[in-house]
């Protein structure tokens, strides 16, 4: 008897097929899909980490192998809070897609950065020198990851909290 497909109550009907049409938020969806890629990077990193841990007289990786590898895996599952609280949005599509993208890409660029810091192994405290990273990268970094979340965040309390 041929086992047919999972309805949306979650019970399997043999033989017959249920076909799902989902139109899912583009917020959501990006903040999920980074959520995944960054959760990916976190993995891949940490082999890099042990492969230096063990290659490494010290027995110790770069700092920003490690700090890469942490930040990826964090970075993960603020995504996936994102992505939660963006179902309770008051706001339109495009201010919702805004408000996550900016963070995200944010988070995106610095687990870049760290992983190049880390594979060039050419520092151990990248504010040692002041410079554009240091100072007006980390401005508009403050700016949008935090802007970004407060907008959603706020969104969140305005329709679950006080509304």
């Amino acid at each position: 008897m041929p086992l047919g497909r999972v309805n949306s109550s979650g019970f399997v009907y043999p033989g017959i097929e249920y076909k799902f049409v989902s139109r899912m938020n583009p917020a959501i969806k990006l903040s999920l899909a980074a959520s995944g890629i960054f959760l990916l990077t976190g993995l891949l990193s940490g082999i890099l980490k042990y492969s230096r841990i063990m290659s490494s007289a010290e027995h110790r990786a770069p700092v920003y192998v490690d700090i890469a590898h942490r930040a990826a895996l964090l970075y993960s599952f603020a995504s996936l809070v994102i992505a939660r609280l963006l179902e309770y949005s008051p706001y339109s599509v495009r201010v919702q897609f805004w408000a996550a993208a900016v963070p995200l890409a944010f988070f995106a660029i610095t687990i870049a950065g760290y992983i190049a810091h880390g594979l060039k192994d050419d520092t151990d405290n990248i504010f040692r020198e002041r410079n554009f990273t240091t100072t007006w990268y980390m401005y508009a970094l403050i700016l949008g990851e935090v802007g970004g979340f407060a907008i959603i965040l706020w969104g969140f309390l305005s329709t679950q909290v006080f509304g």
